[in-house]
């Protein structure tokens, strides 16, 4: 049964996405959209914060170094794919992370949050003083979204938004599973290590130093993904948008409502949030006041997010499910 059930909820997720962009419209396919990226960038601060022990008040410096990579790209090099475009703003940012990564690897705990809160800062005001590369406060804009080549056909052009729909979800798609195959090998496991007793790993053998430094990097380019996706969807880098606080502070929230510790924690937070924004904006602009009192009532009340919520709700059910099955059954599968 739960293999069946696997295959169904597959099969439903591709339907689904097949089927979005035309039954629900532009509207809701550019929320989704939206979501997706939010998704990815709290994922990449979760690597950070939920499997390393390292939180960082500043990771919007990778975000926003993503998306002007690639709005800067695009608006110099013609002939630019899409995939290239993607790839030019993810190098950006994990080129900016080996740069830091010597000195942020050296330090933990308040030390490395403040640390990135200085570099944000300084990218933020970097990012205004070099008008000639980033516009200022007026940002890049004007970038064409770039084709898709494949190889013996004609080129794929995504002016149209659903097929932008399915390329730019397929990319967010594609890094998620590859990061949750990141945390699943042997090296996901010194992760956890190296969050709960860096000595022990030391002991065994380990560099945490190096630990901390691939997975910053790891994080850094997921993050730039996610603000290249930004880009293109939006067609405009703005300062404010890129290196701001709140782009910082908001995938913390996110992470702390869907879950530290688990890898689909920040999906369900940035699920949440866009359901949250698009149903209180409706009756009331007070949204940041909301979203205060959201955070406050899961830190206080549900410290493991959305993510420990359905795994206490799925442990009920499947002791109810064992209490109330037939004893034989019962016996049966104590013996199978």
């Amino acid at each position: 049964m739960n293999k069946n059930a696997r295959w169904a909820f597959w099969i439903a997720g591709i339907l689904l996405f097949a089927f979005f962009p035309k039954a629900a419209g532009i509207y809701y396919s550019n929320i989704v959209i939206s979501t997706a990226v939010w998704a990815l960038f709290a994922v990449s601060l979760n690597l950070l914060l939920g499997f390393t022990g390292l939180l960082s008040f500043g990771h919007a410096i990778y975000f926003g170094t993503g998306a002007y990579g690639t709005a800067l790209a695009l608006t110099h090099v013609d002939g630019l794919s899409f995939f290239s475009a993607i790839a030019a703003g993810s190098l950006c940012s994990m080129l900016l992370s080996l740069v830091l990564a010597p000195v942020v690897v050296r330090v933990s705990g308040t030390a490395f949050a403040m640390i990135h809160l200085a570099f944000a800062q300084c990218m933020f005001v970097l990012a205004l003083k070099f008008r000639n590369i980033t516009g200022g406060e007026d940002g890049v804009s004007g970038f064409s979204i770039p084709e898709i080549r494949i190889p013996g056909s004609r080129l794929l052009e995504l002016t149209d938004p659903a097929l932008f729909f399915y390329v730019s979800i397929s990319t967010i798609v594609l890094t998620l599973l590859f990061l949750w195959f990141v945390i699943q090998t042997p090296f996901g496991q010194i992760m956890v290590g190296t969050r709960d007793n860096p000595k022990r790993v030391e002991y065994l053998g380990f560099h945490v130093s190096h630990t901390k430094a691939v997975v910053y990097v790891l994080a850094a380019g997921s993050a730039g993904v996610a603000g290249a996706v930004s880009a293109m969807h939006q067609g405009l880098v703005a300062v404010n948008d890129a290196y701001g606080m709140m782009i910082s502070v908001l995938p913390i929230m996110i992470v702390m409502v869907g879950g530290a510790r688990s890898f689909f924690g920040p999906i369900y937070g940035a699920v949440f949030f866009a359901f949250l924004e698009e149903y209180v904006t409706a009756y009331t602009d007070k949204f940041e006041l909301i979203l205060g009192i959201v955070l406050i009532v899961f830190i206080m009340y549900w410290p493991l997010g959305l993510a420990g919520i359905f795994l206490k709700l799925k442990f009920k059910w499947l002791t109810r499910r064992r209490l109330f099955r037939p004893s034989g059954q019962r016996k049966t599968d104590e013996y199978s």
